[in-house]
This record gives structure tokens, C-alpha cells and sequence, in this order.
């Protein structure tokens, strides 16, 4: 018989299908009975169409052997299955057994009924039938009659039994009665639900959840690598005869459910709970037999004739050395086994299509690499948004967990359950992480943590305290820490990702953990007595004094009066649609492979499973195709609240704010528009109002909003839809709190505002932008992707986006090594025209030829460098790194060795040494290497209360973001070293965002278009660090020129740092070259002024100077007021004539080097 037609949409091909006989005898006999809604697979009722009919072999008219392929169509969902008409009478069997069954159960339940009425029930056996449904079974109902349960034989009769005539004909004929058929049972939504009904159509609980993509291919299989599963013998039975060997041998009966991206393997199709999850993932580039890249899966020829089996290695999944399967590489190897040779084929071509075919193509590495394939080329609703500094993460954490209606996922290297998310904390009591867990906890939404599981002789951060707080807030939070470092043998690499996932609709991701001392402003202050912002230990400065215990996290560390906090600059970014997935995807892998190694028996902690389109979620209603009328939009306006600023040296413009529109209140295109959908469940999304047809899996498809978008906040009195954005501000004291629906999304301008014409609110039209008041303490940057849900406005952006990590078998159970984010950066480097800008918790890398450095980023930069000098071009590379390591002791403590270390493999990338760029660069540049490339850090200043010492701190940089050219941007988690970059090492994710839509700027000293997203990124991280106002920001639209790079940038930090040194004399500073100077000036300030912090971080109460040989006295605080911003530059003096490698007497000195680097 020929092979089945593709299926168009559905992604699946199902290839012939055999006859296989469907006695009576194993049929489960179910009740179809109106059973409760968590029973019921179907909703309503499925519609089937015949498409063809076909016979193996032309000469043969025998209609038990005509194949029928049938279309079925559920709500959004088609698919196609082929089926003969023995499948049909061997259903149709099984039903008539089941109606028979049932009315014999109902009779004896009426007459046990009217003997309890005449008073004998009680003392009066019943007998009931052996073949009444088993525990499982749902409880009968009454209120039907067995006759509407019924299907009449004579309704299956043509089709066993169609009328002769010439091959055509009974073609016809068994068409048109087949039919008829499926037209009776497919009509009652009991007989519907049944499970011989659902086998039959090959339905789970999972085929219709719109959030895991469409619906593949189904069906029992049998496994061995499961725990034993209890069930009845006739379930667990693979054939109906005992004495086959392949009945004994521990195999087991499971129900697979392949989706785009994974298989589940449930223990019954109406449990939607699965036992086990094979998430598609990269697979190796060969077999080693140079036979090309591997499949997903493969066909098994075994020595018995009456087994068949397929393979499947899950490339990221626990290793098992149980019999029957295969260990190799770090992959787990399935085995599922089907009835015929011909199902085993079936599922090998549909698994290898499912995880190989394109747009996904999981199981193929994309660009640079990575797992994640391109986003936002199309319109499928991608956006990000970046945050500058902890607040503004912070607060847009928080109100995205305040609104999650499913599930949040959250990964990180350090979580702190007492971290406020909103400041004053004293004021937000309720915005503490364990309380906003709680609360949502409560409302049953799921909540999933993983959590580093630390070295404690290492670190101090104590993630056994977290996980014990977590746990002890709700039954619905899941705790997982990982890994275990005696059983993996992983001592010296981390989970270094920063994530939050809330209902797989947004992410952040990013540098900030949700720990104690990360939060801040762009104010970066360096005092808090009494304290109002960083309650406890959460004023925290990691140089001076590390917490040995957790357990008070309101009581301080540090002396308020004595030692300023330490300032902590960062980058987050905000990701919606497609992204946002990808991200989830990976949570999803490490979660289910920590699971799988330290709870594999746990059932309080389940498997997840990836979700693969945005959609109206289950737990919000049934998904529904979407078409919002603009009066619906129009009655749906909420309040919004406006976030408070702190007080600033500078301020900047107001952003406005997008947000979406509720699901509700929507109405569904009418039955013929979803007929003509292959798959009526997409990716894509698309505005209110419209449906845009696109590709998907090479069929036309109509379109299905993700995330419907009415109601949107704007102030009822000035809402129109069908004006323009105004210009006119108006006030709107006291908003209230944020959409319910969704977070905020925010889009900042060019120009910069002064403080007195922020705290704004304009009209905002078609896309309802709010403008919000933002001082100069926080930054929000917006983009978002051409005609997504999101409605445009005049700032919108296009943008392409790419998720980009390092993993490997250790970290994520993969096959391979993904270095995508060292890939990236390379190539982005390489391929830069005009400017790069960097920030980054390192700098520790590689030239070509370095054998103990192994990440080529500094090659990168060397060869591009070189590049522009040999062509004669101006070309800047801007590196902004913490002046010291965040780590504690003084740099010339016996403690602080592994400090020392880092600072030795810094300084040996940046100017000390032949693999040094500058060294290197000098060699053939000379003096004009700083024209080029030049590095920098961060300090502030302050009281640390009124009236109190005026103390100094670097700020600490732990953003790890790259600008290329203000149009490329990458923002992740990954340092600048090899421990985040070579994929083998620490775990790391970010992603890549690279602009489409452009708008006019400047690039050396020539108009330029620039990237909207990068250029306003940018625009704001400069504007803080070099303390810009009002109109100043025209100063550094152009990043290369001379007058920006020299007589701002450079200027900035170099009038900067000499303020500091005159002032401060602080550490670290380019006039001390060893350890035996530094003694001696840490000595003379000890002992002018009684008392310093590690760093030298004090002034004095006067400070002297001579004018014309006259000693003069000046406040502190009055030389200060000259500095601008935070920008300094960085020592590259520091301890020049040291060698700050650990020695042997130093316990870092027996570590593995690589552990510094």
C-alpha cells in the first residue's frame, strides 16, 4: 500500500500502518459514560473527513483490506491517520461489548436500588458481572439511556460488507459508509471519550494543550527502562499469549506522545502526568563512521522475529547501565517497542521529522552553534527590553510574579528568600521574594527553583538555606539543587545562570541574581544609615566582610557608620515570545536532568515538559482563535501605577510603556476559517484585528494569537485609538499597580530630560504607551518585533534574537559541548565595523597560541585591531571591568590569594606579558594603542549618613554585555573568561539581539543609521557613567569620534580618577607597584586617619593643598562635587612588579589554575 500523504501543518508523516487485531479481550472496559472534566479528552465534538481510500494491491477487492486515510479536526488541531476497515470492526466490536457491559451494570444497579427501597438492600448480594470496569473506572451516571451510547451494527456493516461492483465503486461505496460511521460515534461526546474511542483516534490528555505545539504521532509502546508501573496483567501484557518471553522481561506498556521538540511517555493517555520526557537537543555531527550526523532515532533488528524495536539516544538525559541499553558519549538510550515492524518504522520517521525538520530542527546546531533557533526574522511576537541596574530588574520581577497565573521557573546562582524586590523595603513588606512566592504559591500556581549547589569550603552563600526557606513556604514550591559534587565528581564549575520564567511568556535574563547586595540605582550610593533601602545584610560589600551565616538576614554585617556598602552596576534584559521559550527550554533540560540524578523517585518533583507556542494558556480558559474587535479594545482600560524615583545627579526622558490587551471578550473566526488551517496552533502571533496567514512547516496555516491583547492600560479620559502618539504630557499622580494581564514593556527615546519634565502621562496611541517618569536610577530600553501582539508605536523596533549558552554533559546532561556564547562573541568581534563596548565581571583571555588560556576573544580583538590599523581606519574597543576582584581581603592579607590570582591572569590579558593584547599591540601600534582600545572602571562616592565620614567604593561591574557598532547587542550571564565561555565549564545563557529596524545617528563623525535597541542601551549606560544632563547626551551619540571618545569619554575618567586619588589615595591606583609600597600607604592613611576600610576607602575631614605656597583647607565633599558621573580608569600599573600568583605556603596554590580563569 502506498505511503500515507504528508500531513500537511501537523508536522508528522505516518507512513503505512498495519493491520493488527483489536480482540475484544484487552480492551479496557472504560464507561463512556458523562464523566468529570478532568476525565474527558475531548471538549466537544471532533469532526472527520474520508480523504482517500486505497487498497495494497489493485487486483485485490477485498474491503478488509481497503485503507482509509481520515482527517480529523479538533478546535485548532488536524491531524491525519490511515486505518483499515479490520481496525474499524475490531472498534466497533469493543464499543458494542462496552454498551452490553453497561446495561447490564445499570440494571443491576436499578434493582439494587429498588431493594434498598423496600428495606433488603442492605442484607441482599448483588452479583455483579466479572467484567465490570476496574478502580480506574469513572462512576456511572444514570441520566442517560444505554441506547444513546449505542452504535447500531448496521451502521458498520457496509464497511465490513460493501456492495460489489467495479473497483471505483466499492472505493466509493466504502468511502461513503466508513463515513457514515464515524459520523455515529464521533456524534456523542461519551462514546468520544472513551479509551478503545481515543486509542482509536490516537488522543491523549496532552494532544490538545495548545502550549505544546501541535498534535504528532501516538500510540501505545512498550518500555524497559521505567520503574514498574502497577497495573492490571492484561495491560502490562504485550500479546495475549503467556508463554512469549517478551511478556516476562520487565517491559512495560506506556502511552508516547511525540510533540515538536520532545517525546512524553504517560502511563495511561488520560494521565497527562508523564513518566518520562526526551527533550530533543543537539545531536553529535557524526556517528563515527563518517556516515554523516546521527538520527534521532533508529530501527533495531533484534534476534526474536516477534519483537520490534526502536532506539532513541536522548542527548541529555542520565546515563543508565541497565541491560538493553546503550551508553555512549553522555547520552541516554531509550528502547520502545511496538507491535509490527511497520509501527516501529512509523515512529523512527516521525521522532527524526518531529526533532530534525526546520523551523526548530532541534536536533541541529544553528548559527554560532547554539540550540536555539533564530527568532523575531518573522512575526512572531518577539520583544525584549533591557534594565539597567537593580531596581528597574528587580521592580519588573516583581510585578511579573505578581501577575503569573501557571508556573514560574527560577534558576540562579545565588536567591536570597528575604530579597526585597521593591525599596523602601519597609513600605513593600510584600514585595519580598519568599512572600511573593507564597502568595502566588497559594493561588496554585507552581513555582520550580534550582538552585547552585555550592562548595561550602568555597563559597558562603549557603544554598541549603535558601532551599530549606523556600520549601517550608508551600506544598506547590519544587526546590532542586545541583549538582552533587561527590557523585559527579564536579568540584570546580557552577550554574551561573540568572533566570526568571514566569507562565513561559517572559524571562529575564541576564547578570542579577536575586540575592542580597544587588540591588541599586544609577546613584550607586555608598551609605545607608538609618537604613530605608538595604535592610541587614543586604547592605553588603563583599570586600570588607562576607556573612558567615544567613540565618538573621535583618541584622547587618558591616558597621553602617564605619564602611560604606559596595555599589553593584548590572544589565538584565526582558524577553517575550519565541525567546522566552528557548529560555524555558533550557530550564527545562537542567531541571529534568537534576531531577533524574537526585530525585529520580521522587513524585513530588515532576518532569517538565518544553512548551512550544504562546498561547491563551489552559489555565486561563480554553485556547480559542482570536479576532479583537476594536469596541472590545476600547471598553477594556485599567489603571497603571507610576514607579517612584530616587533622587539623581541627572535624569533622562520618559519611556513609554506597551502593554497588551486582556484575553478576553474575544470572538472566534467562524467554523470554515479553521477547517482551512492545517495547524490552527502557531509560533506566530499577530495584531489585534488581523489574521496573517504565514509558512510553518511548509503548509498554509491561519494564524492564532498568542496572547490576546485587550484592555489596554492607558487613562480612560484621553484613550484614542485613532489619533496620533501626543506630544502634550499630562500628570497623573497616585497610579495604581500594573496591568494585571502583563508586565509593562518600556521604550526610552534619544534625547534626555531634565527632573522637572519627568512624572508624565501621555496619550498614547495605537499602542498605548505610557510614559513613565525615570530619573537618572534606573534605565529601561524597549524593542519589539514589527506587527507583533504588542501594537507599535512610532519608537518600535525590528529585531532578530538568538539564545545563546554554554553547557555540556555535566551541566545539562547534553551529548555536546555548546560554546555558542564564545562563538558569538568571536564572531560578532570579527565581523564589528565601527566600535565595540564591553562590560564584564572579567576580562581573562586568549591569543592565538596560548596554551593555558583557551577562549579566543582577546584574538578577536587583536585581529580586528589590526585590521583597522592596516587599513588605516578608526576603530574603538572599550572594555568597562571592576577595578578589584569583589572578593574578600586586602590585597596584601594572607587570605586573599585567590584574589591576587585573578588580578595576575587580568593583567596578563590586558597589558603584562607576550600574551597580553596591549603588550602585543605596543609591539607594532606603539603610543597609538589607546586610540584603539583603552579600559576602564567604576567609582562612587558618598556620606555615609548625615554628618558622617565621606567614604569611597569602586562600583562592582557584573554586567556581561557587548555593544557592536550601536545596532548588535548580547546581554547574558557569561563572563569574559573561560570558566563561562568554553561550554565544558560553568553553566551560562544569554541571548543575542541584533537591530533591524534603525534610526539616524552618527559614527565617526558621519551620519549613520544605528540600531535602536543598542543605540538607546548604550545612550543610557554612558549617560550614567559619565553623568551627563540635559542636552549633554548629543555629546556621546557618536561613539568613535574624537571629540566624544577623547574629550569626553576619556577625559571624563581621567579627571575623575586624579579627584579620587587626591581625596581618597584608594586602592587600587597606578602609583603603587608592590605589595611592600601598598604596606607602607595603607600605614600612613591607617595613621592619619585612625580608621580606613580594606580598600582605603575614607577621606579625610579636611583635605590640604598649597596655592603659591600657601596651605589651604577645602572640604571633602567640595573636591568631589567636580567628579561626573562614575567612570575612572583603570590601573594598568597596579602591582606591576609583582607576581600575584599564588605561592606554595597559600592554599590556591595547589587549586587548579583553571579555577581562577
Amino acid at each position: 500500500m502506498a505511503s500515507e500523504e504528508g500531513i500537511s501543518g501537523a508536522g508528522a508523516r505516518y507512513i503505512q500502518m498495519q493491520s493488527e487485531p483489536m480482540p475484544s479481550m484487552i480492551s479496557s472496559f472504560f464507561s463512556f459514560r458523562q464523566s468529570p472534566e478532568s476525565t474527558r479528552i475531548f471538549e466537544e465534538l471532533p469532526k472527520a473527513t474520508i480523504v482517500s481510500v486505497s487498497r495494497p494491491d489493485a487486483s485485490d477487492i477485498s474491503p478488509m483490506l481497503l485503507s482509509y486515510t481520515i482527517e480529523f479536526r479538533y478546535q485548532q488541531f488536524k491531524w491525519r491517520l490511515i486505518r483499515k476497515a479490520s481496525h474499524v470492526f475490531y472498534l466497533h466490536f469493543a464499543l458494542k461489548k462496552r454498551a452490553i457491559i453497561e446495561e447490564i451494570h445499570e440494571k443491576q444497579e436499578q434493582v439494587k436500588e429498588w431493594l434498598q427501597n423496600i428495606g433488603i438492600g442492605e442484607h441482599t448480594a448483588v452479583v455483579h458481572d466479572d467484567d465490570e470496569p476496574d478502580e480506574e473506572t469513572v462512576p456511572l451516571h444514570h441520566d442517560e439511556s444505554v441506547k444513546n451510547r449505542d452504535v447500531p451494527s448496521s451502521a458498520a456493516l457496509p464497511i465490513i460488507r460493501p456492495a460489489l461492483g467495479r473497483q471505483h465503486s466499492v472505493s466509493e461505496k466504502a468511502k461513503v459508509a466508513m463515513q457514515g460511521y464515524l459520523n455515529l460515534f464521533l456524534g456523542n461526546l461519551d462514546i468520544v471519550n472513551s479509551r478503545e474511542v481515543c486509542k482509536f483516534l490516537e488522543v491523549s490528555k496532552l494532544s490538545f494543550s495548545p502550549e505544546y505545539g501541535p498534535k504528532l504521532k501516538e500510540d501505545y509502546v512498550m518500555v524497559k527502562h521505567l520503574p514498574k508501573i502497577p497495573k492490571d496483567d492484561d495491560i502490562k501484557k504485550c500479546c495475549p499469549c503467556n508463554w512469549l518471553s517478551c511478556c516476562n522481561d520487565n517491559w512495560q506498556k506506556v502511552w508516547a506522545v511525540l510533540k515538536p521538540g520532545f517525546l512524553a511517555l504517560l502511563e495511561d493517555p488520560f494521565n497527562p502526568q508523564p513518566l518520562d520526557i526526551i527533550v530533543f537537543d543537539l545531536l553529535p555531527a557524526s556517528d563515527g563512521n563518517g556516515e554523516g550526523r546521527l538520527s534521532l532515532a533508529k530501527e533495531i533488528k533484534e534476534r526474536n522475529p516477534l519483537r520490534h524495536a526502536l532506539k532513541m539516544d536522548e542527548v541529555h538525559s542520565l546515563t543508565d547501565n541497565r541491560k538493553f541499553l546503550k551508553v555512549t558519549c553522555g547520552n541516554r538510550s531509550i528502547r520502545l517497542r511496538a507491535k509490527s515492524s511497520a509501527k516501529v518504522k512509523d515512529w523512527v520517521a516521525a521522532i527524526n521529522d518531529a526533532g530534525l525538520r526546520p523551523p526548530e530542527g532541534w536536533c541541529h546546531p544553528h548559527r554560532f552553534g547554539s540550540f536555539a533557533p533564530p527568532r523575531g526574522l518573522s512575526e512572531d511576537g518577539s520583544l525584549a527590553q533591557w534594565f539597567v541596574d537593580g531596581r528597574a530588574a528587580f521592580e519588573a520581577i516583581a510585578s511579573a510574579i505578581e501577575e503569573a497565573k501557571s508556573e514560574i521557573f527560577i534558576c540562579g546562582w545565588w536567591v536570597c528568600p528575604e530579597l526585597y524586590l521593591r525599596r523602601p523595603f519597609q513600605s513593600h513588606a510584600s514585595s519580598r521574594l519568599d512572600a511573593l512566592l507564597e502568595a502566588k504559591a497559594k493561588q496554585g500556581v507552581q513555582i520550580y527553583i534550582l538552585l547552585y549547589k555550592e562548595v561550602a569550603l568555597a563559597l558562603k552563600i549557603n544554598s541549603v538555606y535558601s532551599k530549606r526557606k523556600f520549601l517550608s513556604i508551600h506544598e506547590n514550591v519544587k526546590v532542586l539543587r545541583y549538582p552533587d559534587h561527590f557523585s559527579t565528581g564536579v568540584y570546580l564549575w557552577s550554574h551561573h545562570e540568572k533566570l526568571v520564567i514566569v507562565d513561559n511568556q517572559i524571562c529575564f535574563i541576564g547578570g542579577l541574581d536575586l540575592c542580597f547586595g544587588r540591588y541599586d540605582t544609577s546613584e550607586h550610593k555608598v551609605g545607608d544609615q538609618p537604613p530605608l533601602i538595604w535592610p541587614g545584610k543586604d547592605y553588603y560589600n563583599p570586600r570588607e566582610s562576607e556573612p558567615n551565616s544567613w540565618e538573621d538576614t535583618m541584622k547587618d554585617e558591616l558597621d553602617r557608620g564605619k564602611y560604606p556598602r559596595m555599589p553593584w552596576h548590572d544589565v538584565h534584559c526582558a524577553l517575550w515570545g519565541p525567546p522566552c521559550r528557548d529560555v524555558a527550554r533550557h530550564f527545562v533540560q537542567r531541571w529534568n536532568y537534576a531531577k533524574r540524578n537526585k530525585a529520580p523517585n521522587e513524585q513530588a518533583i515532576p518532569l517538565l515538559m518544553p512548551q512550544h507556542h504562546m498561547v491563551i494558556p489552559h489555565y486561563m480558559g480554553k485556547s480559542r482563535e482570536m479576532d479583537v474587535e476594536k469596541k472590545n479594545v476600547e471598553n477594556k482600560c485599567e489603571d497603571f501605577k507610576q514607579i517612584d524615583s530616587l533622587s539623581s545627579r541627572s535624569s533622562f526622558q520618559d519611556i513609554p510603556l506597551l502593554l497588551p490587551q486582556e484575553p478576553d471578550g474575544l470572538d472566534s473566526p467562524n467554523e470554515e476559517s479553521k477547517l482551512n488551517s492545517s495547524v490552527n496552533l502557531l509560533d506566530q502571533p499577530t495584531r489585534a484585528n488581523k489574521s496573517i496567514s504565514f509558512s510553518f512547516r511548509k503548509s498554509k496555516t491561519e494564524l492564532v494569537l498568542d496572547m490576546p491583547m485587550k484592555g489596554f492600560v492607558d487613562d480612560l479620559d484621553t484613550l484614542d485609538l485613532k489619533g496620533k502618539m501626543s506630544s502634550d504630557v499630562m500628570a497623573q499622580p497616585g497610579m495604581r499597580t500594573l496591568h494585571r494581564e502583563w508586565w509593562e514593556t518600556q521604550e526610552r527615546g534619544n534625547q534626555v530630560l531634565s527632573a522637572d519634565e519627568t512624572g508624565q502621562v501621555g496619550p498614547c496611541i495605537p499602542c498605548r504607551c505610557q510614559y513613565l517618569p525615570l530619573s537618572s536610577q534606573f534605565y529601561i530600553g524597549f524593542l519589539h518585533a514589527k506587527n507583533s501582539p504588542f501594537q507599535p508605536c512610532q519608537h518600535s523596533a525590528v529585531l532578530s534574537f538568538r539564545v545563546i549558552r554554554s553547557v555540556s554533559q555535566w551541566s545539562a546532561g547534553t551529548s555536546q559541548v555548546e560554546d555558542s556564547t564564545h562563538n558569538a562573541y568571536c564572531s560578532l568581534i570579527e565581523k564589528a565595523e565601527h566600535f565595540i563596548y564591553i562590560e564584564n565581571q572579567f576580562f581573562i583571555s586568549g591569543l592565538s597560541g596560548d596554551e593555558i588560556i583557551r577562549n579566543r576573544v582577546l584574538e578577536a580583538l587583536y585581529r580586528r585591531i589590526m585590521r583597522a590599523y592596516n587599513d588605516k581606519k578608526c576603530f574603538r574597543v572599550i572594555i568597562v571591568i571592576p577595578l578589584l576582584p569583589g572578593f574578600q581581603g586586602g590585597l596584601d592579607d594572607g587570605g586573599a590569594a585567590s584574589v591576587r590570582a585573578i588580578m595576575h591572569w587580568q593583567y596578563r590579558t590586558i597589558c603584562r606579558g607576550n600574551n597580553s593584547i596591549l603588550q602585543n599591540l605596543y609591539e607594532v601600534i606603539g603610543p597609538k594603542t589607546h586610540d584603539y582600545i583603552s579600559f576602564y572602571g567604576l567609582r562612587a562616592y558618598g556620606r555615609l549618613f548625615d554628618g558622617g565620614p565621606v567614604a569611597s567604593s569602586q562600583v562592582y561591574v557584573h554586567s556581561k554585555i557587548m555593544i557592536v557598532d550601536d545596532c548588535t547587542t548580547l546581554i547574558g550571564s557569561a563572563n569574559i573568561n573561560d570558566r563561562s565561555l568554553l561550554g565544558s565549564r560553568d553553566s551560562e545563557i544569554g541571548v543575542l539581539i541584533e537591530d533591524k529596524e534603525l534610526t539616524d545617528s552618527y559614527m565617526g563623525g558621519r551620519p549613520r543609521k544605528a540600531g535602536k535597541f543598542s543605540h538607546s542601551l548604550r545612550l543610557s549606560l554612558w549617560s550614567e557613567h559619565l553623568g551627563l544632563r540635559g542636552g549633554d547626551i548629543d555629546q556621546i551619540n557618536d561613539p568613535v569620534v574624537d571629540s566624544t571618545y577623547r574629550d569626553v569619554w576619556m577625559a571624563t575618567a581621567k579627571t575623575n580618577s586624579a579627584i579620587y586619588q587626591d581625596v581618597f589615595s584608594c586602592i587600587p591606583s597606578d602609583l603603587i607597584h608592590s605589595r611592600a609600597a601598598m604596606r607602607q600607604h595603607m600605614a600612613i592613611w591607617k595613621e592619619k586617619l585612625g580608621h580606613t576600610t580594606i580598600d582605603l576607602g575614607l577621606a579625610p575631614t579636611k583635605l590640604e593643598s598649597y596655592d603659591n605656597g600657601d596651605m589651604k583647607t577645602v572640604e571633602p565633599m567640595e573636591r568631589l562635587d567636580a567628579v561626573k558621573g562614575h567612570l575612572v580608569s583603570f590601573p594598568l600599573d597596579f602591582m606591576c612588579k609583582e607576581d600575584l600568583r599564588p605561592v606554595f605556603n597559600e592554599s590556591e596554590y595547589y587549586a587548579s589554575p583553571q579555577v581562577f580563569h
